[in-house]
């Protein structure tokens, strides 16, 4: 059990670069499977969920290069599906959220997957349904073992269909195309989601030999081919670590560059924190955060105080609402977090109130912030961070906190930032990684 020691207070300068897409990765190794070609991919981000991604597929029995930091190329060519039935495999994919995403690719080539429950993150339900009744439209079968807790799909042959997803599920939808691009046919994905993880997701597959159109939509249509084969691709940087930074800026920074931010692809992102009334300027491909001794938060044009909640793409992604609430606590102003897709993802807030924060939890998915504007800093303490995006958010209270805090549990955060002490120590951060 490793945590952080952090001296708050501390001004940040300087430059930092975004890590690969954590979402996207996960999905595009899952991809490697449907070729005996060899994939290669590049700025492969180095934390803890994909690497245990790539693990997974090299016990699987995928070759795996690496050729440089971030720079793999991965070779299905001799998978071991005895291997998919071991208690080995099973207890490996349970711990892994992106395991789930191996159904699509394993059904389409060989006929058969089977997974455990998935794990990650425990901020509540997230279901799976979506994904199986994407499949059983394409034909497959399911069968749920409740002793070895494991699902068991199989499927003679798939065949393209016409369905309308009943979530705009990032996951179901990337397994699903998945299985889709080698099933006869043609087949319709309406309500897919479009996050820019999904539009990479199909132009590799496009590349690959795929026929995918309304890339970028909420409509998809996908034309069965028989066989893919290999190619090159590169992923996009992290938006969730991009707007984790302009938080940071904003609260501790003295001036902070973040460079190679593929700005087109951050969506409503910056506009958000301009909304709380943070400074966000555009330098090309690049983003600069000055110094703020304040920052107030808009109002709504009828004079009602600011809402922020979740919404499928293009709408604001629930990945950045902890970050968001943190920083709106040294704004001035007023505004209200909802969380709709998430029942226990706003837990962590009684950590931030212990620290002086302003907030009231109103029920398990809103809570309403009242902030400081710089006039009350807030506590270190000791807190544990119970996901990945709670853990950042943490993590950039405890850096603008008067005095020392220590955050346990922090692989959570490792799971989501590579390195993330060493560049942020790199911008004047104090941070310590300690081993219990």
């Amino acid at each position: 059990m490793s945590s952080f020691k952090i001296e708050g207070g501390q001004k940040l300068a300087g430059e930092i670069t975004p890590q690969g897409a954590k979402n996207e990765a996960l999905e595009v190794l899952c991809a490697t499977l449907l070729t005996s070609d060899p994939v290669r991919i590049q700025n492969v981000p180095d934390i803890a969920d994909v690497n245990n991604q790539i693990q997974l597929l090299k016990n699987i029995g995928v070759r795996v290069t690496q050729h440089a930091k971030g720079d793999f190329t991965f070779q299905a060519d001799s998978v071991d599906l005895q291997y998919l039935q071991s208690d080995e495999f099973l207890t490996l994919s349970a711990k892994l959220r992106g395991s789930i995403m191996l159904v699509g690719p394993l059904l389409a080539r060989y006929g058969r997957a089977m997974v455990s429950k998935p794990g990650g993150d425990k901020i509540g339900r997230r279901r799976v349904d979506t994904h199986f009744l994407g499949m059983e439209s394409l034909g497959a079968k399911f069968r749920y073992d409740a002793e070895r807790e494991l699902f068991d799909i199989t499927a003679d042959r798939l065949d393209g269909a016409y369905m309308l997803l009943d979530e705009a599920s990032v996951t179901g939808t990337a397994n699903i195309i998945m299985a889709a691009v080698l099933a006869g046919g043609t087949t319709t994905i309406y309500n897919a989601a479009c996050e820019p993880y999904i539009q990479q997701l199909c132009r590799l597959l496009n590349q690959m030999g795929a026929r995918i159109e309304g890339i970028a939509s909420n409509l998809l249509t996908i034309h069965g081919v028989s066989h893919l084969h290999g190619a090159r691709h590169r992923i996009l940087p992290d938006m969730i670590e991009v707007g984790s930074f302009i938080g940071m800026a904003a609260m501790c920074g003295d001036g902070i560059l973040i460079r190679n931010v593929g700005f087109d692809d951050l969506g409503i992102i910056p506009y958000t924190f301009r909304r709380l009334g943070i400074q966000v300027v555009r330098q090309g491909d690049d983003l600069y955060v000055p110094h703020h001794e304040h920052y107030e938060i808009e109002s709504f044009i009828d004079g009602s105080f600011m809402t922020f909640s979740d919404a499928p793409w293009p709408g604001l992604t629930p990945d950045l609402l902890s970050v968001l609430l943190v920083v709106s606590t040294q704004a001035k102003g007023s505004v209200l977090i909802h969380q709709k897709m998430f029942e226990s993802r706003l837990f962590f807030v009684d950590k931030l109130i212990d620290m002086g924060a302003q907030i009231i939890l109103c029920d398990p998915h809103r809570a309403v912030v009242v902030g400081h504007d710089h006039q009350l800093r807030l506590r270190g303490g000791r807190m544990t961070s119970p996901d990945i995006r709670a853990g950042i958010a943490l993590l950039i209270a405890a850096m603008s906190a008067e005095g020392t805090s220590i955050i346990s549990n922090i692989q959570q955060i490792d799971r989501g930032y590579e390195d993330i002490e060493k560049r942020l120590n790199a911008l004047g951060a104090q941070i310590m990684r300690m081993e219990e």
